[in-house]
């Protein structure tokens, strides 16, 4: 029933993503030159890409369309070193997910995470039906979570006993989507990956500046650990009785859509390899910088 120690379940979003990017700065009605690309995505699907590079074999619970998106999305991630035994095929078309980004930063995103929401709770099934666990025998690993879920579902997560003694980490999936983390905020063992704005939404503190102050409002909301990331100033790893800081190389940036989720793999690789929490804080800050930088060897 327990999966190998290498194993990490990711939870979440598997989709198409549009990403426009141009070299230029950018306001909203710009038309400029740049390129589109076209690759896999989805908070889940980069997490667990990430720490296939770490050399963790990944096992995706998700729901892809019966379409040949769905078909050409399930190959490439097969072909990555992806476990996906246990994705929900689902009658609605394969999710997908557009942005705009310039050198300024991202301009605007649409996720079309529809197939994802209406699957509910049939992507846990694994979890549920003694597959990977249950509740008389729950998972005791490593669970990437990604909060594109609905809110029913996340608090359906929180309660569950089959995912009581989990090493639950959790990200928000983007800021319009961070108040549905209070669902799951007081499970005895979550992680929120979270970035600034993200934090001040979940507290409703619109004031705090720092990202220390975002985990320091997050703890008091009742969360057990909280990593907040705050662009290229220090991210911040708190508990109750700690706390380790640290600021990200500076670099120019190229790319935007992923670095969070790229810097949630590292961290959750870097405490797998056996590193300190201090180490484990620089060693994700240094590879969601070169991330962030356009290094295709980035790990």
């Amino acid at each position: 029933m327990q999966t190998p120690s290498e194993d990490i379940i990711c939870i979440g979003s598997v989709l198409w993503d549009i990403i426009g990017r141009s070299p230029r700065d950018m306001i909203a009605g710009n038309d400029v030159p740049g390129r589109i690309h076209r690759i896999p995505g989805g908070v889940a699907m980069n997490i667990a890409m990430t720490l296939a590079r770490f050399g963790l074999r990944p096992v995706l619970l998700s729901a892809l369309g019966r379409d040949a998106a769905g078909d050409e999305l399930l190959r490439a991630a097969q072909q990555m070193g992806l476990v996906c035994d246990h994705i929900h095929l689902s009658a609605r078309p394969t999710d997908s997910y557009m942005a705009i980004e310039g050198a300024n930063g991202l301009i605007a995103a649409i996720a079309d995470a529809h197939s994802l929401e209406e699957a509910g709770s049939a992507i846990l099934t694994p979890l549920l039906d003694g597959t990977l666990g249950d509740a008389d025998h729950p998972f005791q690993g490593a669970i990437a979570l990604d909060g594109n879920l609905t809110e029913a579902l996340l608090s359906e997560i929180a309660q569950s006993a089959a995912f009581a003694q989990a090493d639950l980490r959790i990200a928000p999936a983007s800021p319009g989507k961070a108040a549905r983390l209070r669902r799951v905020i007081g499970h005895k063992g979550a992680t929120l990956y979270i970035n600034l704005e993200e934090a001040r939404l979940i507290s409703a503190k619109p004031a705090l500046n720092t990202a220390k102050a975002g985990a320091m409002a997050l703890l008091d909301a009742g969360a057990r650990r909280v990593v907040v990331t705050n662009g290229a100033e220090l991210a911040c790893d708190a508990c109750a009785d700690a706390c380790f800081e640290a600021g990200p190389a500076r670099v120019t940036p190229t790319r935007i859509t992923g670095a969070g989720d790229t810097f949630m793999a590292a961290h959750i690789a870097a405490e797998r390899q056996g590193k300190s929490r201090d180490a484990a804080i620089v060693f994700a800050q240094d590879i969601a910088a070169k991330y962030v930088a356009g290094d295709e060897n980035y790990v």
